[in-house]
């Protein structure tokens, strides 16, 4: 029986995940979960599988049966060995370092973990013999494609989007766009801030970054194609002209049950089957890099290394609150992005203290920029 820590329960992830534990009772056992404002799903989800230990963002009442702890303390756990990272944002750096530091095996849903701190994350790995795997569909196709495979051998990593709802809108159109449409997705279910980031693109500059932490591929050999059907998850080239790729009806619990039972497959009856007859037609098209600013400005960031992809992740953040609150328009996501970094003066090789330092500057900078008094931040 596989011990699990979920750290972000009750996060659309979060709650997949457990999905995929109740289909197994006999195979995994909840050590620990965290969840952050919904205190009655973190409750309820107490009450149903009895960790030992729990971590609330908010006051939550706890049964004597559950111990009351940081999301660090629970990762670290002696008996857990899985490590689920299904947190947004900078909330799962420090607790996937901890584990990883603990030697323990973590499945990564979280972008901004390595996006971030790939290069802190992948050097403790390796030194503390830890196990980072993917947890997104897109990595996950990726690592399933490269199984049996020599890394010299692969020619690029081919990331699929689905282009979101507005890949064929014109910038006029893209300007008008409201929260409520953008909040749409085409085929996934996700969080609002995913779903977001997946409109602007933004989610496919991250996912490049953190393919290249992943597998150790070069920048100049990962593409991104528009793949509106989602079925077909990421492929890999070759260096003799084959591809491989993955693929499966876009359900999030499809991979989250690769990545815990890794390395053996399991049938889950409650998982949907891809009915190739229905699908029909498959299509790609190239991604318009000047429609979706905000993938280049990653790709951008990831490649200039130091603290700007920090600077990035946290200038989204603030720049998809605020859109979502109605204080900006579609088209200003990437505007206030670009001119935070424009500021930041880079510090070329972090730690952990100055990575945060700059998160939050960026994000202080990012509201000024909202505000029109982003000079007052210059570094």
């Amino acid at each position: 029986m596989k011990k699990l820590a979920i750290l972000g329960s009750t996060g659309s992830i979060g709650q997949q995940t457990l999905d995929v534990v109740r289909s197994f009772p006999d195979e995994f056992r909840v050590i620990g979960l965290a969840g952050g404002r919904n205190a009655s799903l973190l409750a309820a989800q107490i009450d149903e599988f009895q960790p030992k230990l729990a971590y609330s963002a908010l006051k939550l009442s706890l049964p004597h049966r559950t111990t009351l702890s940081s999301m660090e303390e629970i990762a670290i756990h002696p008996e857990v060995d899985i490590v689920v990272i299904a947190t947004s944002g900078k909330m799962g750096l420090l607790p996937t370092l901890a584990a990883v530091k603990a030697g323990k095996r973590v499945a990564l849903a979280n972008k901004e973990v390595l996006v971030m701190a790939g290069e802190i994350i992948v050097a403790q790995a390796k030194q503390h013999h830890a196990t980072v795997i993917p947890l997104d569909s897109e990595h996950s196709a990726i690592w399933q494609c490269l199984r049996g495979e020599k890394k010299a051998g692969v020619a690029r990593l081919i990331l699929t989007a689905s282009g979101g709802p507005f890949y064929r809108y014109t910038p006029s159109q893209l300007a008008k766009v409201t929260a409520e449409q953008a909040l749409q997705h085409p085929t996934w279910k996700m969080g609002k801030k995913v779903t977001i980031d997946s409109a602007t693109l933004l989610n496919k500059g991250l996912e490049i970054i953190e393919a290249h932490w992943f597998f150790g591929i070069p920048y100049e050999k990962i593409d991104v194609l528009i793949h509106p059907q989602s079925i077909i998850h990421s492929l890999v080239e070759f260096k003799d002209g084959s591809l491989k790729a993955q693929m499966s009806f876009p359900d999030m619990r499809i991979p989250i049950q690769y990545a815990l039972f890794h390395p053996r497959r399991s049938l889950n009856p409650r998982l949907p089957r891809t009915a190739l007859p229905q699908i029909k037609t498959l299509t790609f098209e190239a991604v318009d890099y000047n429609r979706f600013p905000c993938l280049q400005l990653a790709l951008n960031a990831g490649k200039m290394r130091g603290t700007y992809p920090a600077v990035l992740c946290a200038a989204d953040e603030i720049a998809v609150e605020l859109f979502l609150a109605g204080q900006i328009g579609f088209s200003e996501i990437s505007e206030i992005i670009a001119e935070t970094i424009s500021l930041h003066h880079v510090i070329p090789n972090p730690t952990v203290e100055q990575i945060l330092t700059a998160d939050a500057w960026a994000r202080d900078t990012a509201r000024a920029i909202a505000n029109r008094g982003s000079l007052c931040y210059r570094q």
